[in-house]
This record gives structure tokens, sequence and C-alpha cells, in this order.
């Protein structure tokens, strides 16, 4: 490719990067590899394909997940996708991690004992299970007595639920919403 390139060769150079990485690209990695373009130059070229993914109705979409883009399959063509692929479900978390990774996510930095105290069982094992996955990490240690580990979430965190940053975290008040537009019974939560 010529040493100066054009707008149309940047878009194409960005879907192929876009289309081989396995991790979100962030616009700084992109930058990089095409230092002639400023950062606002290439985030604005990847939010004009993501829009002509979006408008086009293609199989795949632009995100931007975990502090960079990503190209992904569209959500609703998952069932289908598993058929051919044969994939399990085994990668869901339990509804216990889910509670624990919650509680994390939104009261983090966060200690073991405050989770458990929320959710009013012993968290250790699901823990490990979120630690093992890389969903949480440990921040370091609270100086109180014992030391006590201090829980935060990761950016395999964000990728995993699709998420740009912390801030896209549903409001609290979203989610009591629809847990209750469900017709869950209290004791159930």
């Amino acid at each position: 490719m010529a040493e100066t390139m054009d707008v149309k060769e940047l878009r194409n150079v960005i879907e192929a990067l876009l289309f081989t990485a396995q991790d979100p690209v962030s616009v700084d990695e992109i930058q990089k590899v095409v230092e002639q373009f400023a950062p606002e130059v290439i985030r604005e070229t990847i939010l004009s394909l993501q829009k002509e993914y979006d408008s086009d109705g293609r199989g795949i979409c632009i995100v931007e997940v975990a502090g960079g883009f990503q190209m992904c399959t569209r959500a609703e063509l998952s069932p289908i996708l598993r058929k051919f692929h044969q994939i399990e479900n085994s990668e869901k978390l339990s509804r216990p991690a889910l509670e624990t990774l919650a509680i994390i996510a939104y009261r983090q930095p966060v200690v073991r004992s405050e989770v458990e105290a929320i959710r009013g069982v012993d968290v250790g094992g699901v823990l490990r299970t979120l630690l093992e996955k890389s969903l949480i990490r440990v921040m370091g240690r609270k100086k109180t007595p014992g030391s006590p580990l201090i829980y935060g979430t990761t950016e395999e965190f964000l990728h995993y639920f699709g998420l740009a940053g912390l801030d896209k975290l549903p409001e609290v008040k979203e989610l009591e919403v629809k847990h209750e537009s469900t017709g869950m019974a209290r004791e159930d939560r």
C-alpha cells in the first residue's frame, strides 16, 4: 500500500484490522498503523463503517467494547450460529455467579465480606470461578484488619457483556423495572 493513503484506503485498512483482530482494537492501536491520520479521523471512519454495517442489516456489526472496536455477529443470529457450530451453552454463568458479578460491577472496589453481606451466603467458590474466567481481578488489599482482598471487574468483563465501559452499565432502576416486569415474587430476589 502506498505511503500516503486516502480515506477510502483508511476505511479498508480499519475494516481489515477489525476483521482479523481477536480482541477489541483501540483508536490508538489503529493510529500506530496509519500514523498520518489523527485519532479523530480514525474514530469518525470507524463510526461511519459502524453506521454502514447497521443500515445495510448485515450479519456482522462493529461494536464499541472494552475500550476498543470489534467486529462481531449480530446477537439475533446466535441461535443459528450455535446450531451451525454445535456450540453448547456451557459458558453461561450461574445465577450465583451473575449476582456476585453484578454486586462487584456496581459496588467496586469491593471486598468479599461486603459481597457476602449483600448476598447472604459464602461467595468464595464463586469468586474463584469469576477470577478463573478473568471477569474480576484483585485490585489490592483494603487497609483494615485482616487486609482483605479488593475486587473489581476486568476488560474481559466488559467484553463478555459487550460494554464499552462501566459507565454503560444499566442503571439499577432499569434493572429493577425489568426484574419486576418478569413477575418474579419478592422472595425470589
